[in-house]
């Protein structure tokens, strides 16, 4: 199987060195890499374009950029990468052994990199949640056929939860592959805002979610 790896950025310029070593080792592997750009005011895009890298301006928003992002991917399985997240070395490998279906889907563990000893505890806390409920965050690295993708309309259109509504919609087709192998992504924004402070945001965010509360509205407390 083909396999395209979309990434989302939007200036990202001071991590850019790390995530495009990664995104040339996966590229070297096989993959198809597309950057898709949302406006950086830093030298973001530039500096891709420089890196060689396939790279896609769109209008700002996760969802809107990793759709544009996928609508332009030749692969037969699209992988959804944050600019913050490191997949694991055989990454490739154990998806293109765990896709055998037409509408399959998955997402790995995590590990939050970080100072705090709580972000393990935090880490352990979504793989599990994840594992019993069938709904994935952007921070594990969902991957999806592109039959699945397009059987779900893609990202929904909405500036944040994104990831919950797709796993929801998706989970309604089949059950998610969950890998054990572990993904690494940045705890700067627990460290920035606060550990606590941010646990109980997003807790309450999900929460809110469930109970039908717009994204829009959601947003704006995020922010």
């Amino acid at each position: 199987m083909k396999l395209s790896v979309i990434v989302p950025v939007l200036n990202e310029v001071a991590s850019l060195p790390g995530l495009c070593d990664h995104l040339m080792l996966l590229s070297r592997q096989g993959a198809e890499v597309i950057v898709v750009d949302g406006g950086s005011e830093d030298d973001s895009a530039d500096l891709i374009e420089c890196m060689g890298f396939q790279l896609i301006r769109a209008p700002r928003g996760r969802a809107l950029q990793m759709n544009v992002g996928a609508a332009a991917a030749r692969g037969d399985v699209l992988l959804f990468l944050h600019a913050d997240t490191r997949l694991p070395p055989s990454a490739l490998q154990l998806v293109d052994g765990q896709v055998k279906s037409a509408l399959a889907w998955g997402r790995f563990d995590v590990v939050i990199e970080g100072r705090p000893a709580m972000l393990k505890v935090i880490a352990w806390l979504m793989n599990r949640r994840s594992r019993i409920t069938g709904i994935a965050t952007g921070d594990q690295a969902l991957f999806m056929t592109r039959a699945a993708f397009d059987a779900v309309g893609g990202f929904p259109q909405q500036p944040l939860m994104e990831d919950i509504e797709i796993s929801r919609r998706l989970r309604r087709l089949v059950p998610p592959i969950c890998l054990t192998d572990r993904v690494h992504t940045s705890g700067r924004r627990w460290e920035q805002r606060g550990l606590w402070r941010t646990i109980f945001l997003m807790w309450r965010l999900r929460w809110a979610y469930w109970r039908g509360v717009p994204a829009s509205q959601l947003a704006k407390a995020y922010r």
